[in-house]
């Protein structure tokens, strides 16, 4: 057992780290076997989205997850899964605009910096 103040805390953080972690990995298989017992573009998605997560939470590698993911790909494939193409995301030319025009109203608004007086 920890005697020190900060690694009792360490010891109860990675406590309920390893609880998280472990709840994460179960979204995973359950979304995994659920593509696989019932094929389809939804549950491949699904599937697909909790090893992102997993990844964006860095529990695991960027490459672990891409290769798992291929396999499921590969997998949808066989069962003769019709994949669905993402949204293309559309350009929206007047926000833009009205963006860049205001950083313009705003960088304009902002006094020069002084500089720091040396000693001589």
């Amino acid at each position: 057992m920890p005697i020190i103040k900060s690694a009792k805390k360490a010891a109860r953080q990675a406590e309920k780290h390893t609880e998280h972690n472990v709840e994460i990995k179960k979204d995973i298989k359950a979304a995994v076997k659920a593509f696989k017992t019932k094929p389809s573009a939804k549950t491949l998605a699904k599937a697909q989205s909790e090893y992102d997560k997993a990844v964006k939470k860095d529990l695991l590698k960027k490459n672990t997850a891409a290769r798992r993911k291929a396999e499921l790909h590969a997998f949808a494939k066989k069962a003769g899964v019709k994949l669905t193409a993402t949204k293309a995301a559309t350009p929206k030319a007047a926000p833009k605009a009205a963006k860049t025009t205001a950083k313009a109203k705003t960088t304009a608004k902002k006094p020069a910096a002084k500089k720091p007086a040396t000693k001589k």
